[in-house]
């Protein structure tokens, strides 16, 4: 026996999840003696009948017969609906429809959507969005894209072509190999691209047919129902009125029953309830009881104590509580090491920056579901590394006195609702804080270099010396004091200048003339004789507490004068 696939719209804004959801809706709807869409909380259930009706003529010619019951449409995906993990592996969604704008194609949220699908691998296909927008494109009120293009002119057909293309090309980027659906040779191989309007519903069709199809050709181990013991995740957490905290929940699993006791993560760990009550939408959009659900369904649940209960998170069997408590402690947690603070929406986000976080090397302190408060703003500040001083938060409030708080105790506070931009942000924090710090440091500090006298190259002696140098490592400027290999310091540079253009420092590889205060050649300093800018003791105290903003090269120049420095003052 197979369960409902569960399908996940996904989309940047504006690019038509919505109303290609109304859009299944609305043909479905019209086709009155194959029945209606089923509203469930937080998905749309389209039964097998109406995928039939709107996509017959389409399986016939696949030679698909539809053995699941159905399709099961995630109305609220965000985040948490497909990057959760679950026990078994694998995210909610068991495929997902990725919605491109045909004339807008790839964009922020639409490339954030195709990273995570590939980390999770979750199977996909493109419906490329509003074909009715190109320019010249006829309606032929029929919702099949093949007869509607067949109709086309040849001109419109090949812009239709170009814009294809463009998005395999943009595909390809990231790894998958695609095309337009009816020249799909391995769907296990080949992204599945499907043109579409969900305004004018061409396309719609076939979109159904690859959608039931595939779901049901390729998903048939992971639909197939394994028993009745319950699992889901929480999509949302709601206050309704005469009963409390409610969750609105998708069972992808096993049956729910009135009386059920189920675990659950909350704020304050995990915690079981026992199953009040299971409430589903009428055709008029009212609440009534049920006494089961089986999967994959939308429900609302009613329990005692579901304060605190975290979106995005898992919910099983009362009896399998332990699970949940490990993989709480996995995602939720406050480590004992140094890192960076995470603050997300719901669970599968956290999850999902982690993730991220991991994989650049970026380490966490601590991680939760929740809003940016001067709590988490205290615990950024403790830590010792100032580029771990960092909040990052994914889709969710930064209060005023976190705000202000931050700004007070030198806090970064981070926040995108773009997982992939949240580490580019950091990254970029990063790079301008060294730089700030560098050019502070330098401002006062003198930078660490190395260099030796060219040989032919002495201009004037002594009174002031001018003659030519390279640089072999880090940086000279003009106005540091030098040292001979010994560390005695040997004189000042006054000026600096190559090709005739006066120059304030110049960096390793660099060939130029210096003029020196207190240097006399042949006494002080010879011809290819290495030199080092003078440090003092003290000074190179102040360059250790700020190494980061060193280069390696210039660290290693630092430890050699260092080592000068000691042996002179010993």
């Amino acid at each position: 026996m197979l369960r409902s696939p569960i399908i996940c719209l996904l989309a940047h804004v504006d690019h038509g999840k919505t109303t290609l959801l109304d859009s299944i809706r609305g043909t479905a709807v019209a086709q009155k003696e194959a029945g209606g869409i089923t509203q469930m909380i937080g998905a749309s259930y389209v039964p097998k009948e109406v995928v039939e009706k709107v996509a017959g003529k389409f399986l016939k010619t696949m030679k698909i017969e539809l053995k699941i019951p159905g399709l099961l449409f995630i109305d609220t995906p965000g985040h948490e609906a497909f990057t959760n993990l679950r026990d078994r592996g694998g995210s909610l969604a068991d495929l997902v429809v990725l919605l491109v704008d045909v004339k807008q194609g790839f964009q922020p949220q639409t490339v954030e959507s195709i990273k995570i699908l590939k980390s999770h691998k979750t199977p996909f296909l493109v419906a490329l969005n509003k074909i009715d927008l190109i320019d010249g494109w006829k309606n032929h009120k029929t919702t099949s894209f093949l007869e509607s293009f067949n109709k086309q002119p040849s001109h419109i057909q090949q812009k239709l072509e170009g814009k294809v293309y463009e998005i395999m090309g943009k595909i390809s980027e990231y790894g998958f190999d695609s095309e337009r659906f009816d020249r799909v040779s391995d769907f296990t191989k080949q992204v599945a691209i499907v043109p579409v309007s969900a305004k004018t519903k061409e396309g719609l069709g076939e979109l159904l047919m690859l959608i039931a199809g595939l779901s049901q050709r390729f998903l048939g181990e992971r639909l197939e129902v394994r028993g009745e013991s319950p699992k889901g995740s929480i999509l949302e957490v709601r206050e309704e009125k005469g009963m409390g905290t409610t969750i609105d929940v998708i069972l992808y699993e096993g049956v729910l029953k009135r009386g059920d006791e189920i675990a659950f993560m909350s704020f304050d760990g995990v915690k079981n309830t026992k199953v009040r009550g299971l409430l589903l939408p009428d055709l008029k959009g009212k609440l009534r009881g049920v006494e089961k659900v089986v999967a994959a369904a939308g429900v609302k649940i009613c329990a005692p104590n579901l304060e605190g209960a975290i979106p995005g998170a898992p919910f099983v069997e009362g009896g399998e509580r332990a699970r949940l408590e490990k993989e709480f402690k996995k995602y939720l947690f406050h480590g004992e090491n140094e890192g960076v603070i995470v603050r997300a929406e719901s669970l599968g986000s956290v999850e999902a920056i982690l993730r991220l976080l991991k994989n650049a090397n970026i380490p966490v302190k601590d991680a939760y579901v929740g809003n940016i408060t001067k709590k988490e703003v205290a615990l950024a500040s403790a830590q010792e590394d100032r580029f771990l001083r960092v909040v990052m938060g994914f889709n969710v409030k930064v209060l005023h006195e976190a705000r202000e708080e931050a700004e007070k105790l030198g806090v970064e506070i981070l926040y995108s609702n773009i997982v992939y931009k949240l580490l580019e942000d950091y990254e970029q924090w990063v790079e301008d804080k060294k730089r700030a710090l560098k050019e502070e440091a330098l401002a006062r500090l003198p930078p660490p270099a190395k260099a030796k006298v060219l040989p032919g190259f002495i201009f004037r002696a002594s009174k002031p010396a001018i003659f030519g140098i390279e640089v072999l490592k880090g940086r000279l400027r003009k106005g540091v004091k030098i040292m001979d290999e010994k560390g005695k310091v040997i004189g000042e540079v006054r000026e600096m200048q190559k090709e005739k253009e006066k120059m304030e420092e110049a960096g390793r590889g660099e060939q130029l003339a210096i003029s020196c205060d207190g240097v006399v050649i042949g006494k002080n300093l010879k011809e290819g004789q290495v030199f080092y800018s003078f440090i003092s003791e003290e000074d190179v105290g102040e360059w250790e507490k700020r190494l980061e903003v060193l280069s390696e090269e210039e660290r290693e120049v630092l430890n050699e004068i260092k080592e000068k420095v000691k042996k002179v003052i010993i």
